[in-house]
């Protein structure tokens, strides 16, 4: 994970090198535990989540105090799960690994939980495409997992998604956006790491 990740003025991730957005789902309230110099740690926000084949990433549509934006790679993610409680919305949980800095020790940074909660219409379009999507990147990056535990969570950017995509079922009843191309205006705008060095060096 990383808080805050690099924006577009309009909202938009800034993409690493080989990322493909597969889609946008606006509507959404997003809960996350953990995070530094909020009131409790615990985050909840309105706004926007993007998938991508490397990432999901959450933007609010107002920050919450230093919360603006929260980016979650998939190789990063587990014990994800789709639930449909009988009195609340449709939401999916799980937890995410940090990211960790190459100079500093993992033990200094925590697992968090994070909840996507549907609150405007259905996400029979969201959940399959995610559901398809992380079991894809799973299972070609198996290799890589077994060699690195440590491993870059830009090792997805290798996932083939096109395929996918073409086959994706659309929920008549879901808002999501799919993205047929990229939606970027400024396509030689790519970052190239997840490490926090000066903006020249991801760019």
């Amino acid at each position: 994970m990383a808080l805050n990740p690099q924006l577009f003025p309009n909202g938009m991730p800034v993409p690493f090198v080989s990322e493909i957005f597969v889609l946008a789902r606006d509507g959404v309230e997003f809960e996350i535990d953990k995070i530094p110099g909020t009131q409790g740690g615990t985050v909840k926000a309105r706004g926007t989540i993007y998938l991508s084949n490397i990432r999901m990433v959450f933007v609010a549509n107002k920050p919450v105090e230093n919360f603006v934006a929260f980016d979650m790679p998939l190789l990063y993610v587990h014990d994800e799960k789709f639930n449909q409680p009988i009195f609340f919305c449709n939401n999916i949980s799980g937890h995410v690994d940090p990211v960790v800095p190459d100079n500093e020790h993992r033990a200094l940074y925590s697992t968090h939980s994070f909840k996507i909660l549907f609150k405007e219409g259905g996400c029979g379009t969201f959940v399959p495409l995610f559901f398809n999507l992380i079991a894809s990147v799973r299972q070609y990056n198996q290799h890589a997992r077994e060699a690195q535990p440590r491993m870059d969570p830009l090792q997805a950017a290798q996932t083939p998604v096109d395929d996918m995509m073409r086959h994706a079922y659309v929920d008549p009843n879901d808002p999501t956006r799919i993205f047929l191309q990229q939606p970027n205006s400024e396509p030689q705008l790519r970052r190239r790491t997840y490490q926090s060095q000066n903006a020249a060096n991801q760019i």
